[in-house]
Formats: structure tokens, C-alpha cells, sequence
């Protein structure tokens, strides 16, 4: 089970960045992120409150707020590099954060036999060439590979911390929430900021009319992620930490997919081949 909530967790991280990056080329980052979590907490709500999840109420809900704090930096991080570069160049690179859920497994006495650690070599080295990294050039460039190393941090981070939020299905979706009700406060409070310093909150062409055409896509990014969110945690919690860290990490090549077949973007050798390398990975793990 750990493998198939793993993978799932990599389908939808995938297709929701794929989505963010779509958006931020028609919106302020800040924007798609408020407004896409405003919805996941609207629909999440509506879950607590008729499962009665309300209930599952306790500190381990701390982690939930950690994880409110940090996820709204991250997105904001790597839907600007997004914005900058190739999605098939930079969300490699965002995949890198599966060092920090990796290393927690790690630390708490998880010992990968030597097929699963080879496993997770050739994942990791694939993943990050499935992108075709390229990380000489234009400054442009290089403020895209600080945006996208600082976002796997935070993506690790928050993985981590949801992880250890819920041990129950409703505690999950009442996690969930309080996470989500985190991000939009925090996001919130960033774009007001932006706002009191001249940015625009709105597209400058279109304005709120862009927003509006574009409200099944921001629905569809909000709850995805969160989706995955709670995949994930459900993979820590039937399976190795090590394992189901590596495997949802393979949302690059979902990413890169998706850039290829509805943006046409060119698939370079190094990327055909980190996408073969991260498959063969996954391959490892789930069978070691």
C-alpha cells in the first residue's frame, strides 16, 4: 500500500505544479496561492464538519500549523521559478526536498536494505535529470535555482511535519484543514503586504475577469495539493518513511509529461533518460 499512496502522492503533485505554473504566467504567485488554498479550506471544512473530524482535536495539531507556516513560502518560492524557466528544467530540481522526509526516516531508525537504497540512488539521479538541468546562464536562471531549492526545503519540511500531524483518518482531514486555514492566513497576510508596497494583487491585463475564467484550474491546483498532502501521509503511515519519500518525489516526470504533451515542449536526451532512471527507481523500491 505504501507504494500505491506514494505514487499517487507523485501523480498529483505533479499535475497540480504543472497547473501552478501554468497560473502564475496569467497571475500573481501570491494570488494563485491564496486563492487556490481558500478553496481547499472552504471543501476541507466542509469534510470536518460532516465527519465530525472537529473532534480529533490535540498538540499533535502543531505540526499541522508548522506546516501551514512553511507551505505557503515554499509554493510562493517555486511558482516564481515556475513563472521564470522551464517546468521541465525546474521542478527536477524542487524534487530535491526529498531529503528532509528521507533523512527523518533515517533518524528514526530506519535502516533501507541494499536493493531499496540502490533504488533510491537511481530515483534521485533521475528525477533530477529528467528536467535537463541546466544551471550555468542568464541570472534569470540562477535567481530560478535559489526560488527552487529553497521550495524543496520547504516541500521536504511540510511533508514531514503532516506526516506526524494525524494517526486517524479524521485526524487527517482535521490536520488537513488546519494546515490549509495556515496557508491562506499566512498567504494572505504576504499578499496584503505586496499590496501596501505597490504590487499589483490582480493580473494587470484582465484583472479579476482572469481569475474568474481560470477558477476550475485554481480549484483543481487547491485540491490536488492538499490531496496529495494526505496521500503522502497515509504512505508514511503504512509503510517505510524512506520508501514512500522517494517514490512520491517522482511528481517531476508527471510534470514533465504533462509540459510535453499539452505544451509541446521540447524532451531533451538527458530528460528521456532521468525519466527512465527515476521509473527504474521506483521500480527498486517497490520491490525491495
Amino acid at each position: 500500500m505504501v507504494a500505491l499512496f506514494a505514487l499517487t502522492t507523485a501523480l498529483l503533485m505533479g499535475l497540480a505544479d504543472f497547473g501552478g505554473g501554468l497560473l502564475t504566467r496569467r497571475a500573481p504567485a501570491l494570488t494563485v496561492v491564496v486563492a487556490s488554498q481558500t478553496i481547499a479550506v472552504v471543501v476541507l471544512g466542509a469534510i470536518v464538519v460532516a465527519t465530525g473530524a472537529w473532534r480529533e482535536s490535540g498538540p499533535q495539531l502543531w505540526y499541522a500549523v508548522a506546516a501551514g507556516v512553511l507551505g505557503p513560502l515554499a509554493l510562493l518560492c517555486f511558482y516564481q521559478a515556475l513563472a521564470l524557466g522551464p517546468m521541465g528544467v525546474v521542478s527536477p530540481l524542487g524534487s530535491l526536498g526529498v531529503a528532509v522526509p528521507f533523512g527523518a526516516g533515517l533518524l528514526m531508525g530506519e535502516r533501507p536494505g541494499l536493493l531499496q537504497v540502490a533504488g533510491v540512488a537511481v530515483a534521485v539521479a533521475g528525477i533530477v535529470l529528467a528536467g535537463g538541468p541546466e544551471l550555468r546562464g542568464a541570472p534569470v536562471r540562477r535567481r530560478a535555482l535559489m526560488l527552487t531549492l529553497g521550495a524543496a526545503f520547504g516541500f521536504g519540511a511540510v511533508m514531514t511535519l503532516i506526516a506526524e500531524a494525524s494517526s486517524t483518518l479524521p485526524g487527517l482531514f482535521l490536520a488537513l484543514f488546519v494546515q490549509r486555514l495556515t496557508n491562506v492566513a499566512v498567504g494572505g497576510a504576504a499578499l496584503c503586504a505586496t499590496v501596501r508596497r505597490g504590487s499589483p494583487a490582480l493580473p494587470e491585463e484582465g484583472g479579476f475577469r482572469v481569475l474568474w475564467t481560470s477558477l476550475p484550474l485554481l480549484a483543481f491546483v487547491g485540491l490536488a495539493d492538499v490531496a496529495s498532502n494526505g496521500t503522502y501521509s497515509l504512505a508514511a503511515q503504512t509503510g517505510p518513511v524512506t520508501v514512500a519519500a522517494v517514490l512520491s518525489h517522482l511528481y517531476p516526470v508527471v510534470t514533465v509529461v504533462a509540459a510535453l504533451v499539452l505544451l509541446r515542449e521540447r524532451l531533451r536526451g538527458v530528460q528521456a533518460t532521468g525519466a527512465g532512471l527515476a521509473l527504474a527507481g521506483a521500480v527498486l523500491l517497490a520491490t525491495g
